[in-house]
């Protein structure tokens, strides 16, 4: 399984790497734009993502507009609802309109305070079946 981390902050990029390095193949964008364009080239290589850990404040382009241009991308190209990428939005503001606006407008699968604990990530991966125990 691959999974994308967006995160423009170094830290935050390697905790939330680190994390899921031992179930996925990771590859890495620091802003919404390179996220996004990460996206499209794994779909047209056939080998697309099953998770994509996205942070909502980067510079370029943000994550729910990435996400936006994600979903667009998935609804172009067919992608039945059930093969979409899953998408945790992680984020320093507990924002109430921020999150309901990540799940309502752009489909995000979960949402993620930061920062992110390895127990929360985990349970976040096995409520959406990703990760079995």
């Amino acid at each position: 399984m691959r999974a994308l981390v967006a995160e423009d902050e170094f830290v935050s990029r390697k905790l939330i790497s680190t994390f899921l390095s031992p179930l996925f193949e990771i590859d890495i964008a620091v802003n919404g734009k390179e996220a996004f364009e990460a996206y499209k080239m794994a779909f047209e290589e056939g080998k697309p993502y099953t998770l994509i850990c996205m942070d909502i404040m980067m510079p370029e382009m943000d994550g729910i507009t990435a996400l936006e241009a994600i979903r667009n991308f998935e609804k172009e190209n067919g992608t039945p609802n059930k093969m979409s990428v899953k998408v945790f939005m992680t984020t320093a503001l507990n924002d109430p309109k921020t999150v309901i606006r990540s799940f309502h407008d752009v489909e995000a699968s979960a949402f993620l305070v930061k920062p992110v604990s390895k127990e929360k990530l985990y349970e976040e991966l096995e409520k959406l079946g990703v990760l079995h125990k």
